[in-house]
Order: C-alpha cells, then structure tokens, then sequence
C-alpha cells in the first residue's frame, strides 16, 4: 500500500470513528476533513501520528489541535460558504485549511513568525488562494479588514477580547477557548450592543499570547 493511501485509510477513519460519530454532522466539515492532508501541516518526525485523536507540538511551544475539536469549532461557527472569517492564531495552518475548504476567504492572524511562514508554505504548496496572513498581535485581530462573518481563535485568553467581538458583524459567531487554569469553548454572537456567550465544552489549548 503506497504511502498516500495509507493517509487516506488513516484520514476517512478519523472522520468516521473521531468526528462523526461524536456527533458532527456539518456535511461541509466533513468533507474538509476528509481532504485536508493533515499529516503534511504536523513536524516530520510527527506524521505516523497525525491522525490520531489528540493534539500535537508542532514547536515554539505550540500544538496542532485534535481533529474532533477542530472539527467541533468549525461546526459551531455554522458557516454557510460565503463568509469572510478570521483566525487568531494560524499555527501549523490545519485549521486555516479547514476553513479555507468552506469558506469564500480567510484572514489569518499568527503572532511567532516562523509558524506563520511554515503555515503558509505548506498552504500555498496545496494551492490554496483565498487565505490572507499576518504575522502579529492576534488579540487585536485585523481590523482593516473587518467586520468578519465569523472569527475562530485557536489559543486561550483570560476573557473574551472586546477587539475582537468589534471585528465581528452583527449577528455574526465567534467560537473561543477562554479561561486559564479551567478553559471553556465559548460562542459568541455580536450584538447591536455587547454581545452573547454560550459556553460549550471544556477545552485544553495554550495561552493566547498579546504583545500589546
């Protein structure tokens, strides 16, 4: 069995045994999952172990997050296919592609250099053309672009960043770890005022890093 279909085999029984089944039925994730080489966007020495159910280092003290989470954060966002979205934290690209597969275009916001320059190599290698980087503060988002259908943050801060909800459209989703010593995936929906959270699942992912 070549190489490739034996990530194949290994990428339609992650879908099948670590996603659907636990209840994800977004058909378009779905399918993202199913075609994203995960094992491309995970450290060299990592890839027999790339569709496994859990997370991975993927260095300067970042992860790849579990598939079923990144699968469970895309679905919250409810995403139709025509959303502009923003992420906060690119890290090794995974979830960027995911999105990209879904959505009309993607604003990527990564704070260590070196993880957003590997993200993008690899994304561009797999010819992706509607996803936009930058290197910097991701709790600040990127303003200039907004507002944002939708905004999916892939590191944990203490609180939900008010920037952030601002970059959002009204009546438009942001899916978030919060919290610190306990983590929780909140839902965020921006309001004409403030916004509402609904509080998901307990989560585990590294700190969101600010610079400001």
């Amino acid at each position: 069995m070549s190489q490739d279909s034996t990530y194949d085999r290994e990428r339609k029984e992650m879908v099948e045994y670590q996603i659907r089944r636990r209840g994800v039925r977004d058909r378009k994730v779905l399918k993202a999952m199913l075609k994203v080489p995960r094992h491309l966007f995970v450290p060299p020495q990592m890839t027999e172990l790339a569709y496994g159910d859990e997370p991975l280092p993927i260095g300067e003290g970042q992860t790849i997050s579990q598939p079923y989470i990144v699968a469970y954060m895309t679905e919250a966002l409810r995403l139709s296919g025509r959303e502009k979205v923003l992420e906060v934290g690119t890290g090794s690209g995974y979830q960027t592609a995911i999105l990209a597969e879904i959505v009309k275009e993607v604003y990527t916001v990564e704070l260590i250099p070196e993880l957003s320059s590997r993200a993008r190599s690899v994304l561009e290698k797999l010819g992706y053309q509607n996803i936009n980087f930058r290197v910097g503060d991701g709790t600040l988002g990127w303003p200039e672009c907004s507002p944002y259908d939708a905004v999916l943050v892939s590191a944990a801060p203490a609180a939900v960043p008010p920037a952030l909800v601002e970059q959002l459209k009204v009546g438009g989703k942001m899916i978030i770890p919060v919290g610190t010593d306990f983590q929780e995936l909140v839902l965020v929906t921006r309001k004409e005022r403030g916004w509402d959270e609904q509080r998901l699942i307990g989560v585990r992912f590294v700190p969101l890093i600010t610079v400001h």
